[in-house]
């Protein structure tokens, strides 16, 4: 950025433009790739002059964003057309924090709310909101070249689109707590030193805080309370679609280890009527199981137990946890395991439903989801293998992987 007091750069000339290194090229498209033989440098079209017959690759134009690209050579080396999606690519991939900060302050401000209500004038919002007017403006801008509204009068009025809805309060699925916890300090410092992580191979949460994510949680009880939200929102569809696979005919006491409010094994209930359930987490958790129970009308079917899994399980015959591995390193692993294979019941089953890595080079999110816990918390994502190897040391063996939306249902017996 150039200080206001500073003098303006002088405009770029053909020879500027053939000199090693300092051609300042606008990578321009999205959609497609228009081939040109010129480029834009500082503002100015400036013809590029190519005495032989081909081109040697050209810049494509309409903008979504530029940037300034220092070649290592004249013009005659420009990134081909399929180069410069590479490039494009890669710009998205670089300015994405961008976009995860447009939505958290989109989700905070209640864009979608307001929208849905008929206050849909940047003027209105801001003064609903408590924020700067101009600034205001401009993230409802940014907003709807994200596709996430849209304006009939130059941004006068705004409607929000279906994508924006995602982030209603309202919405059962919200993504809302989602996309302001993740973005807000909780998470963003410790991914702030994610090289470190990468260097060491130790999370970054109490370097970036000074305390694990839950103890950081406990201290900042705003950050914690739409933590906690986003969890419980993702957990309603996905115990929906797990509590559909998982045959439950005949089980006796189905018990959701580390089930927080209870909502997978709830989702359970209400699928088999002749199945009783219960939750086992820490004791200051399960009193909102227990409510969320009774408010489900499950009350007469549902238990809840306090304790520690580290240390021991109650008696059952179908273990659940979901989502409990991937926080825990391979030896914690085990230890939770070989609990609940030490109190399975005869002919049970010890069920994991965690994110299931791919093969590599298949696009999903678990590869990505295992960065987060590689920066938070020093667990991780893991191939079929290597639970495996985690069942084989606990005593157990894996008998049927189900999908269930974007989860594996991973079901095993004692050995």
């Amino acid at each position: 950025m150039r200080h206001p007091s500073a003098p303006k750069p002088a405009a770029a000339t053909t020879s500027d433009v053939a000199t090693p290194h300092k051609c300042r090229c606008s990578i321009r498209s999205l959609s497609q790739i228009e081939l040109e033989r010129s480029v834009r440098v500082l503002g100015r079209t400036v013809s590029v002059r190519n005495n032989s017959s081909s081109a040697g690759g050209r810049v494509p134009t309409r903008a979504v964003w530029s940037t300034t690209c220092n070649w290592s050579s004249n013009l005659q080396n420009l990134p081909t057309p399929a180069q410069a999606q590479d490039y494009e690519r890669m710009m998205a991939m670089v300015t994405g924090y961008w976009v995860t900060q447009t939505v958290r302050a989109a989700a905070l401000y209640q864009l979608a709310d307001h929208l849905a209500a008929g206050t849909d004038t940047p003027d209105a919002i801001a003064q609903a909101e408590g924020t700067d007017l101009g600034a205001t403006r401009r993230l409802m801008r940014a907003c709807a070249s994200l596709g996430l509204m849209t304006s009939p009068d130059g941004g006068t009025h705004y409607s929000g689109t279906s994508l924006l809805s995602t982030l209603s309060k309202d919405d059962p699925n919200s993504l809302r707590g989602f996309a302001i916890s993740q973005a807000s300090p909780g998470h963003w410092l410790p991914w702030g030193r994610f090289p470190d992580a990468v260097r060491t191979g130790q999370h970054q949460t109490k370097a970036a805080h000074g305390d694990e994510i839950f103890d950081y949680f406990a201290k900042h009880l705003d950050e914690a309370a739409l933590f906690t939200e986003s969890m419980g929102n993702l957990s309603r569809a996905a115990a929906e679609d797990i509590a559909a696979v998982l045959d439950t005919k005949g089980v006796t006491l189905a018990l959701d280890l580390g089930g927080a409010n209870g909502q997978l094994v709830r989702a359970m209930l209400k699928v088999n009527p002749d199945l009783h359930g219960g939750v086992f987490d820490l004791p200051h958790i399960v009193p909102d199981a227990a409510a969320a129970a009774d408010a489900d009308g499950l009350k007469e079917r549902f238990t809840t137990v306090g304790g520690d899994f580290f240390e021991e399980v109650p008696p059952a015959d179908l273990y659940v946890l979901k989502y409990i591995m991937h926080d825990w390193d391979d030896d914690a692993c085990v230890r939770i395991l070989k609990n609940c294979r030490a109190s399975l019941e005869e002919g049970g089953r010890v069920v994991v439903v965690d994110l299931l890595i791919p093969e590599v080079g298949i696009p999903a999110i678990a590869p990505m989801m295992d960065m987060n816990m590689l920066s938070m918390t020093g667990g991780k994502e893991r191939e079929t293998a290597e639970f495996d190897a985690l069942f084989a040391a606990a005593g157990l063996r894996r008998t049927k992987i189900t999908p269930a939306g974007a989860f594996a249902v991973i079901e095993t017996v004692a050995v």
